[in-house]
């Protein structure tokens, strides 16, 4: 299933650039076909990265916690970010792999 609308809170991956493979949150979605991006570790919610939306895969999944925080208006952790992130950023290795 493919997701075409951008969402608060949902998870995307970077198709383009140097960060291509890594996984964001979108804290925002802006006009012009862009939204923000933020992974907790290397963009932070101080300092959000803007991509084009043809950059992203949107994936189905959503941080649902932080959608609700962020659409509140209440305070999110970098931390919060970077954990719901983990383990689509860092896999843990499978047993072959050890």
């Amino acid at each position: 299933m493919k997701v075409k609308t951008p969402a608060v809170g949902g998870i995307c991956e970077s198709l383009q650039g140097r960060d291509k493979g890594r996984f964001y949150i979108i804290s925002a979605v802006l006009d012009s076909g862009k939204a923000a991006v933020v992974d907790g570790n290397f963009k932070k919610l101080a300092s959000p990265k803007v991509k084009n939306l043809k950059h992203l895969k949107l994936l189905p999944e959503k941080a649902e916690s932080i959608a609700f925080k962020l659409s509140e208006g209440k305070q999110v952790f970098d931390s919060e970010i970077y954990s719901a992130l983990k383990n689509y950023n860092y896999p843990k290795p499978s047993e072959g792999e050890k």
